[in-house]
Parts: C-alpha cells; structure tokens; sequence
C-alpha cells in the first residue's frame, strides 16, 4: 500500500475519537492501531496461497512529512483524476510549469460531474502524484508545489 495512503489514514486516525482502523485494497490491507500516543502499522500482503504478515512497524510522522516536499494539493472529492480538460488537449499542467493560484490544475470527476481543481499556491509544479485516469480518494495528495 501506498505509504501516502498510509500517512491519510494516521492523519484520520489521529483526528477521530477511534483507536483502530483496517482497510483492504486488493490482496493488501493495513491495520493502524494508536495506544498511549504511539501509532502502529501492520501491513499484510497476500501472494497467491502464501499469507505472510510483516511485524508491527512504527511510523515516524517527521518521517513521512518529509517524503513530499512543498504545498500538497489534496482530493476535495472521490473520483477519477484526469490531468486534461478531453483526451485529445494537452495536460492542465506539466511536472516543472510555473502556476499561479487559481490556475486549474486538474479534473476530478465524482457522479458524473467534472470538477476543476484549481491552485491554492503560487509556484511550481514539482510533482504529480497521481496517474491520468486513476481514482482518487478525500484528502489524497494530487499535485505537489514548490
């Protein structure tokens, strides 16, 4: 799993009055437990019959933040990223491009509907985080600017 997936799962873990949280995604799912102010991660991957559990890893939150370096843009909705405005257009933007707040970044479209992501920052463009064509999740980085 993704380990910005995993860092948006502490993040509502730690927002929320729960002290457990497990999701499944394919073959792969993850437990997070938080007890005394300490998060734990159990990752469990299944390959074919095999059903191998790795120990209970804990999770550095400094760690994680400095993976991505710059203001994140984050998913409003649930929905399917698009990075052009049609199939046959060039990108919104590409990873270097120089943008300015309010510029459109992105297309997500939920239920049929498209919806224009626009900057929050002025800057540039230092990486795209997500596939064209690939879902997205609430609170899952999309864009990344410096």
């Amino acid at each position: 799993m993704d380990i910005r997936k995993i860092k948006t799962l502490i993040e509502m873990l730690e927002a929320s009055n729960l002290n457990e949280i497990e999701v499944s995604q394919g073959e792969e799912s993850v437990r997070i437990s938080k007890s005394s102010g300490e998060i734990k991660v159990l990752q469990d991957s299944n390959i074919g019959i095999n059903n191998e559990s790795q120990s209970i890893n804990k999770i550095d939150n400094n760690q994680i933040e400095n993976e991505i370096k710059g203001n994140q843009v984050t998913s409003p909705i649930v929905g399917t990223f698009y990075r052009k405005p049609s199939p046959d257009k060039e990108p919104f933007v590409k990873v270097g491009d120089i943008v300015n707040k309010g510029d459109v970044l992105c297309i997500i479209e939920a239920m049929k509907m498209m919806n224009e992501i626009k900057s929050e920052f002025d800057g540039k463009i230092s990486s795209i985080e997500v596939d064209d064509g690939q879902p997205v999740e609430f609170g899952q980085t999309i864009i990344v600017i410096e």
